[in-house]
């Protein structure tokens, strides 16, 4: 989540032990923790596959990756300078490296509009047919195995606008804050959000372009029609006046990370998307858990005149009709889900122009990504995804169907993979985390007849009907986990899994409401309990794994289960982030290395059990910001491993392991990542910078260009592909 649209309220007000008390202890127990006592301890971790050694011993596992892969397989280290902070209006890489600028916001996908120039009035026709605003999370579709490295078809979320760029050759939106917002402007503004879907390709000169006009290019905004899938579909929670059926809604927003599925389909997330909605009477519990506004929405969309079926209405979810079929009561209800979608398109199982469907059974809050398991025939499909808000939680949903490898991608191939996304998301069972102190942590299943804290059925804690009310649970994910007992989080972010050992890896970005050890839990919503629904935390003590108060640094942790479909796994700190003066720099970061907010994420496998963890900042702690823009870093995990009283895997033996590789420019997030299967070309994007790219008529350009400090361009958050110059492999 972009820190330019975060929603700084904390909506679980529940008293389950927070993350960073739980942390605190474990670290407290592990500070005394030496000799047999501290071996003993290294024996909760035996799943992860690390050398039980003190990290600083030279007798790290040097494979390159967690202990699974070959031993004859060649260790992988990082073969680039860490490159000192920055703070200028371009992109900075290390020596050897260059970076060009690709797809900015506002590149046409097909013929149908003009050209983009630095003062073109967008309307909404032009953005329809356009790349959308703020890239975020991607990912990349091989249209065969043969030229996966050379073109493939990028489905990449548009997370949010910037509405000083959209609308700068008018001097800004008409009526942001008050008033009217005129139809078309709002239009253009739901037009930007969404997915965007294109095909790329690398040319001789080595580099990277769209091609307009291919049939794989297209848009998909917050008002696509998209179907309903899993057993929310056609409940009486998603009745609205457009689906008096409840199987379908209008658009997708507010898509911030993402995830990819094994047989061949991108998942897009919904994360702050309670923000476009208002509902000034009548709300429904889950409506103030999740955040709705009582009052304007963001953008003001409900307040445009004109547009039929409800175009503009949709956004005011106050009722205004006898029953839930002539009105939007229920609107918000369609949101907050994985949408995933086909990128080749194939439509053969829906019943829009849009290949896409929202799977409901993977819960329903602020999605921030969605991230598969490790694959294994004949066993459960698992996804994990964590609820990007303070206090909040991470979730585990795993397939009633076994996986089965003749539904693997076939790359280029045009058939019906929503259909095989329907049997692996469609039945299953959506679990919740409880991170345990003594480095143990169980999953917890959100079903109507679970059992909650105090011994209630699920379904009679939330107040469902019945106990078959599957739906109910999934529209009330959050009041259902917070019934369940599980473990508050210093905002979960991206995930990533190591597709070898299965370990799976998330950042926790920050929580400046994360009280001291002794402190009591507050709750949002007037609430003086966990356990009234629509009540959420404000502030939560710290715990095990989350054991810092006011954590501005954020840290990225590392679980390990003994299967795909098992429920309980064990836990560590991987790094903490911090300034390199900060008296908790637990992981003993230095000028070269210090980060905070750890953000995006990504697990780049390159073989034989080995491979590289990049992490992507999205940092507004001042201890950092004001060394360096927001960075890309880099670290081999197989070359680090925590001992006996290491507060987290990465120590202050290990800097010369943990590197910076990019800095962003001004005004920028860092976010979104993949590389092309031959390792050779690195995608990440720019998010709302400030004064780049450098050209701003441009659409492939350097990325390295800085204007002058005193300079100002029509700024477009863009994609950026970095190379080495001599065409090899990155980082190593």
């Amino acid at each position: 989540m972009s820190k330019a649209i975060e929603n700084h309220r904390v909506l679980n007000q529940s008293e389950n032990e927070p993350f960073s008390s739980v942390l605190s202890r474990r670290i407290s127990r592990r500070g005394i923790m030496q000799g047999g006592a501290g071996l003993a301890a290294m024996g909760l971790l035996g799943g992860f596959g690390l050398a039980g050694c003190s990290s600083d011993s030279d007798n790290h596992n040097n494979n390159g990756g967690s202990g699974s892969g070959s031993p004859e397989a060649t260790p992988l280290a990082l073969a680039f300078s860490s490159i000192r902070g920055s703070r200028t209006n371009g992109v900075v890489v290390p020596e050897g490296y260059v970076a060009q600028v690709l797809i900015p916001w506002g590149t046409p996908l097909d013929n149908s509009v003009g050209a983009w120039s630095s003062d073109r009035r967008v309307t909404p026709e032009y953005q329809a047919a356009s790349v959308g605003m703020n890239h975020d999370g991607m990912h990349n579709f091989a249209l065969s195995e043969e030229s996966a490295s050379r073109e493939f078809i990028m489905a990449l979320n548009n997370e949010y606008i910037e509405q000083s760029a959209l609308w700068a050759p008018q001097g800004g939106p008409t009526n942001a804050e008050d008033g009217a917002r005129p139809a078309d402007e709002a239009r253009t503004e739901i037009n930007a959000h969404g997915v965007t879907l294109v095909k790329l390709a690398l040319g001789s000169d080595g580099q990277w372009s769209e091609e307009r006009g291919s049939r794989y290019n297209r848009r998909i905004t917050s008002a696509t029609p998209i179907e309903l899938a899993g057993p929310v579909r056609g409940s009486a929670y998603v009745v609205t006046a457009y689906s008096t059926n409840g199987t379908r809604t209008r658009g997708t927003n507010n898509n911030c990370a993402n995830g990819f599925t094994p047989w061949g389909t991108y998942l897009t997330c919904e994360e702050n998307w309670p923000e476009i909605f208002i509902k000034d009477s009548d709300r429904y519990a889950d409506d103030d858990r999740l955040g709705v506004r009582k009052d304007r929405s963001r953008y003001g969309w409900e307040t445009a005149q004109g547009g039929t079926n409800g175009e503009f209405a949709r956004f005011d979810a106050t009722p205004s009709a006898a029953s839930a079929s002539g009105d939007y009561r229920n609107e918000p209800r369609t949101f907050g889900y994985v949408v995933e979608v086909d990128p080749y398109g194939n439509t053969a199982s829906v019943s829009t122009e849009t290949a896409a469907l929202k799977r409901t059974h993977i819960g329903r809050f602020r999605h921030e990504g969605c991230w598969p398991g490790k694959v294994v025939e004949g066993e459960p499909v698992v996804f994990y995804t964590g609820h990007d808000s303070r206090n909040e939680y991470i979730y585990k949903f795993v397939s009633k169907a076994k996986w089965d490898a003749q539904d693997a991608n076939r790359p280029g191939q045009d058939y019906d993979r929503l259909t095989i996304g329907s049997k692996y998301l469609d039945e299953g069972t959506l679990y919740v985390a409880r991170f345990n102190d003594d480095g143990s942590g169980d999953w917890l299943p959100l079903t109507p007849d679970a059992t909650t804290r105090d011994g209630r059925p699920l379904w009679q804690a939330l107040e469902l009907a019945n106990e078959r009310d599957l739906a109910g649970v999934l529209i009330n994910t959050c009041d259902a986990a917070d019934f369940m007992g599980a473990t508050p989080m210093d905002r979960p972010e991206w995930g990533t899994v190591d597709p070898s050992s299965g370990e799976v890896y998330m950042t926790l970005t920050n929580n400046s409401k994360r009280t001291a050890e002794g402190t009591a839990a507050t709750y949002t919503n007037g609430g003086s309990d966990i356990d009234e629904l629509g009540a959420g935390y404000a502030t939560a003590p710290v715990n095990g794994s989350n054991p810092r108060p006011d954590n501005e640094g954020g840290q990225v942790i590392r679980w390990h289960e003994p299967s795909p479909a098992g429920t309980s796994f064990e836990w560590e700190v991987f790094v903490f982030g911090a300034a390199e003066s900060d008296a908790d720099n637990y992981s003993g970061l230095t000028e070269l290395n210090q980060f905070a907010s750890p953000d995006g994420l990504w697990y780049d496998d390159r073989g034989d059990g080995r491979g590289i963890l990049w992490i992507e900042t999205d940092n507004g702690y001042e201890g950092v910001t004001d060394y360096t823009n927001d960075q890309v870093l880099a670290v081999v995990p197989g070359s680090v491993s925590r001992g006996p009283g290491d507060k987290a895997v990465i120590d202050a033996a290990d800097q010369a392991q943990l590197k910076r590789f990019a800095v962003g420019p001004n005004g920028c997030e860092v976010t979104g990542i993949f590389a092309t299967p031959d390792k050779t070309s690195l995608f990440i994007n720019i998010q709302h910078p400030g004064n780049w790219p450098a050209d701003p008529d441009a659409n492939v350009q350097d990325a390295t260009v800085a204007i002058p400090e005193s300079g100002s361009v029509r700024a477009r958050a863009a994609t950026v592909v970095i190379r080495k110059r001599d065409g090899g492999e990155i980082a190593v």
